[in-house]
């Protein structure tokens, strides 16, 4: 598996790293939203940035 990241291009071979690398990368593609929620999200930090 080759993976590119900001700086680097990864070459993963060995099936625990592939594993590893796939759950690290899980949690922020579960956690991220879309659409509408997206929108929320991003009037919400507005706001909270807005009131300081």
């Amino acid at each position: 598996m080759v993976a590119e990241d900001w700086h680097a291009e990864l070459w993963l071979d060995d099936a625990g790293n592939i594993a590893l690398y796939s759950k690290v990368w899980a949690t922020p593609r579960e956690s991220a939203v879309h659409g509408a929620d997206a929108h929320s999200v991003v009037n919400a930090a507005r706001r909270a940035l807005n009131s300081r």
